[in-house]
């Protein structure tokens, strides 16, 4: 039996944790998704996440606060958009250390409530306390129709997987503070192709797709030379480096199809990067040769 956290690791932390916790009628999705999905009777399920981000670890002090308010939204934003939701109501949580600039958190909350207010979400409260280093949690309360939840465990075997965006070097890029949350995607996707499973990309391809897989009871094999990278990444990077904050989703072959024949689109676009298979939890990679090889399931973890 592990005795720390890094021994045990962050996911089997989370999986052992769930077992401690009393569910309740009306909790449809509880832990181990990118959001809880609650019935209370309404037409819509409810959905609810919450995201922290820890100075040294998501962002540095020296990073501008409007960027890091942004991106403390954003995470959020974009675990509601692989639900196939819409964001509603927003609470804010600030560790700060006594020395800050006052300057400082108004800018934190300046880069929060742009991004809000370009998904029409309110922030509603929160709290604030002494910490010894900047701390940001953000949680965020959503909705979706009843018919068009999308969870990590619908995979199915034959299922193409897909990609919303390139993936790769988002820290040393700057681009994991800048990212846009790609909520009007995946309610295209949920208008029109419904897809069997949705997740957002912040522990790499690798690790978040084995999510889906774990979560499903499939397995997966990728194609290299349609993996989708931004420049100067390679094929590590973008299986790997995390905080991309992309979706993989997985349509039926047919759905797929039509997908792809209604060609890109001048604000989305979707790319295709392997199949579902039957062999449970396993992802294999078709190189550039056409050589066949076993990917490890890792990525980011805290512990």
């Amino acid at each position: 039996m592990p005795s720390t956290l890094k021994d045990l690791g962050e996911f089997r932390l989370i999986d052992q944790l769930a077992k401690t916790v009393r569910m309740r009628p009306g909790v449809i999705n509880g832990i181990g998704d990118d959001a809880a999905v609650l019935d209370i009777g309404h037409k819509d399920f409810l959905l609810l996440t919450t995201d922290m981000l820890v100075e040294g670890v998501h962002f540095l002090r020296n990073d501008p606060a409007i960027a890091i308010g942004h991106k403390a939204m954003a995470c959020n934003l974009s675990d509601i958009a692989a639900m196939g939701g819409l964001p509603l109501f927003a609470v804010v949580s600030l560790g700060l250390v006594p020395a800050l600039s006052v300057k400082f958190v108004q800018d934190l909350y300046k880069g929060m409530n742009r991004l809000a207010k370009r998904f029409h979400v309110a922030i509603v409260g929160g709290d604030t306390n002494r910490a010894q280093k900047v701390v940001i949690n953000v949680g965020l309360l959503g909705k979706v129709e009843k018919n068009r939840v999308v969870t990590r465990s619908g995979a199915q075997k034959g299922d193409w997987i897909f990609l919303t965006g390139p993936l790769g070097r988002s820290l040393p890029s700057g681009r994991h503070l800048r990212f846009f949350p790609r909520v009007k995607e995946a309610r295209f996707l949920v208008d029109h192709f419904q897809p069997n499973a949705m997740i957002d990309i912040s522990d790499g391809l690798i690790a978040d797709l084995g999510h889906i897989l774990n979560k499903s009871g499939v397995g997966a094999t990728l194609w290299e030379k349609f993996i989708p990278r931004t420049k100067g990444s390679s094929l590590s990077n973008a299986f790997y480096d995390g905080e991309d904050f992309e979706l993989i989703f997985t349509l039926p072959e047919q759905k797929a199809k039509r997908l792809l024949a209604r060609g890109p689109r001048r604000t989305m676009h979707f790319y295709p990067i392997g199949r579902i298979e039957g062999r449970p939890r396993q992802i294999f990679l078709f190189d550039r040769r056409g050589r066949k090889q076993s990917i490890d399931l890792k990525g980011f973890q805290h512990f």
